[in-house]
């Protein structure tokens, strides 16, 4: 496979693009113009990108913020209904770095099948990346209706070389947006003036999930969004505080910082000590004598309350709290 010389000029033309754009723009319209450079080398009919916790433990595929070209306002909330009868999402977020495609509505669940129809999504191309920090996973997915031709093997090479570059221009916006408020990425969020996120951490996100077991939509539940909207403010998440403040047209939200030697209760600390040591979650079921289900509410109660957002950080936040031994 030959990419002609027009061509790797149109995909230079682009990158240099978004240098222009990346140093002082949002996030939000860096990913929409970089992605609508992408369609003269790339033509599609509907875009999708964002965020998702595919990847994290406790938590079940969810989008959690969203951009899209060409779909529905609605159409990240109704993925989060469907989200666990995804395979093909599941293979992306699965397949991390590597273009995935597929071809045709049919699907074995129906529910994912009538949702490719509703949204004619027959043609799909998409690439899912550890986004750095965050705790979650980054992706984009590309789309052409059933009356567009598939994408040929060239589109998956400059759809692939493309979005490594566009998302590392995201990712470190966000970085300059956040990076002086003093603490891990995964503990903040950027929202918009509407309370759509622009950006939101895995230890952020998992505590709005456990405050907010209903919401399914990629903005801030209604009550935050409007607290937010003042210059400066210190919201209540249960036990948990979340500050917010301007950061030119967005507002950057900071959980804020919580005792570490905060113990937990004595059956989800020997839960989340054994996961902390390379348990299973059905190891640990039988070890205990609990449901695997209780098992992995448990891990996510301690996620929350020690602020952490995957295994090796619970491990570093248990160091010292009761004895760790090796499976034999």
């Amino acid at each position: 496979m030959q990419i002609g010389r027009q061509t790797l000029e149109a995909f230079s033309a682009r990158l240099l693009a978004l240098d222009r754009l990346a140093a002082d723009v949002s996030p939000s319209r860096l990913m929409s113009e970089g992605l609508a450079g992408l369609r003269s080398l790339v033509p599609f009919d509907a875009a999708w990108w964002g965020e998702s916790s595919g990847g994290m433990d406790g938590l079940a595929p969810r989008n959690w913020l969203s951009g899209r070209i060409n779909l529905s306002a609605d159409f990240a909330r109704e993925w989060n209904r469907i989200s666990a009868s995804d395979r093909f999402a599941s293979e992306s977020m699965r397949r991390l770095d590597t273009v995935v495609c597929e071809v045709g509505y049919a699907d074995p669940e129906p529910v994912v099948e009538a949702f490719s129809r509703r949204h004619d999504l027959y043609h799909v191309m998409a690439i899912t990346r550890a986004l750095a920090g965050s705790g979650l996973l980054q992706f984009v997915s590309l789309y052409r209706h059933r009356t567009s031709p598939p994408f040929e093997p060239a589109h998956r090479v400059l759809f692939e070389q493309f979005s490594a570059h566009l998302m590392q221009r995201w990712s470190a916006r966000i970085a300059a947006l956040v990076g002086d408020a003093g603490s891990a990425s995964d503990a903040h969020g950027l929202v918009d003036g509407l309370g759509d996120f622009v950006y939101v951490g895995a230890r952020l996100a998992l505590l709005l999930r456990e405050r907010y077991p209903q919401w399914d939509g990629t903005r801030l539940p209604a009550d935050l969004a409007v607290a937010a909207r003042g210059p400066r403010a210190m919201l209540k998440l249960g036990a948990r505080r979340l500050g917010t403040q301007q950061c030119g047209d967005l507002v950057l939200l900071s959980l804020a910082p919580q005792r570490r030697a905060a113990l937990l209760p004595p059956r989800e600390m020997s839960v989340a000590l054994l996961y902390a040591d390379g348990r299973s979650h059905k190891e640990i079921a039988r070890a205990t004598g609990l449901a695997p289900a209780t098992v992995r509410t448990y891990l996510r109660g301690a996620y929350l309350t020690l602020g952490v957002s995957d295994k090796v950080a619970l491990g570093r936040a248990l160091a010292g709290h009761g004895p760790r031994r090796r499976m034999g």
